[in-house]
């Protein structure tokens, strides 16, 4: 049975020769399948090449674009904080101010810009009313008022006790703030408290601010003279006024969750001269310390 081939013919220009090449044609359909098969082959590497080549190109450039963006936010985030601490300073001093010379002015809310809980920019006060706060006692009277009876309290000036007894939740200090993560400045101690667990006040003293604080929530602030004051913060109610004076362990109020908080606690913060210190150095020595009080952290 004759199987079906091609001829080849090869000729010879000089000496006329002719040679004849009998090849299958099965062969001959092989070579073409391969050769077409090559061709897909070759098509696929360079397409795959092309597209890898364009994904490391693109991905090049959004590297680039990430780095210029991180960048950017670094440089708005360093100018936020410089702003919102120079607007947090001038509110202290007229804070401070307002209540050293009794001004009767609305109390913004208090603050230390470098504090985790103003870190937020809709819990800081604007910077209009900063301004107009400060305008208005530079145009008041600092004529401190006199006081005609002699303060009760002066005997126990020293904050002795603990405000409520609790487990410390956070230190004071640098610590991760709890919303964002960034390191954050804690200007006083988180003591664990359920809402409405009495709060007392840990020395004798007058009440210098009694009212919503921004981000500590309802704010108390005891005056124990000498510069020293202390701050009871995301209360859950308020027992008692500004202008009011206070004995040590006298409740002025609940625990609670109001502000810029995460969980019910108490936040204890014990200020000399307007800067806070820390309040460990009191609580550690207080005759109401609770036995065995947790504590994760160093002081």
């Amino acid at each position: 049975m004759n199987q079906p081939y091609f001829i080849v013919v090869l000729a010879h220009s000089l000496h006329g020769r002719l040679r004849r090449f009998h090849i299958d044609q099965k062969v001959i359909f092989a070579i073409l399948a391969l050769a077409l098969l090559g061709c897909f082959t070759l098509f696929g590497m360079v397409s795959s090449y092309m597209r890898m080549a364009w994904k490391v190109a693109n991905y090049n450039s959004l590297r680039q674009e990430t780095e210029f963006l991180r960048a950017r936010y670094q440089k708005l985030l360093t100018q936020a904080n410089e702003t919102n601490e120079q607007m947090a300073k001038l509110q202290m001093f007229a804070s401070e101010v307002s209540v050293a010379y009794g001004i009767n002015a609305r109390p913004l809310a208090a603050g230390n810009a470098v504090l985790s809980e103003l870190n937020d920019a809709h819990l800081m006060p604007t910077l209009g009313e900063t301004l107009e706060a400060y305008n208005r006692l530079k145009t008041a009277s600092l004529t401190a008022p006199s006081r005609s009876t002699a303060r009760r309290w002066l005997l126990n000036t020293n904050p002795s006790l603990w405000p409520v007894l609790g487990r410390l939740l956070s230190h004071f200090g640098t610590r991760e703030d709890p919303f964002h993560g960034n390191p954050a400045f804690h200007a006083g101690v988180d003591i664990s408290a359920s809402i409405g667990t009495p709060v007392r006040a840990t020395a004798d003293g007058i009440v210098a601010e009694a009212d919503w604080g921004g981000a500590y929530g309802k704010l108390i602030v005891l005056d124990h003279g000498n510069g020293l004051q202390t701050y009871y913060a995301h209360l859950s109610r308020m027992d008692v006024i500004p202008g009011q004076e206070v004995r040590m362990g006298q409740v002025l109020g609940g625990s609670g969750a109001t502000g810029r908080v995460t969980s019910p606690h108490l936040h204890y913060e014990v200020r000399r001269g307007g800067a806070p210190i820390n309040p460990y150095g009191f609580l550690a020595k207080s005759a109401l310390t609770p036995s065995n009080p947790s504590r994760d952290f160093g002081f």
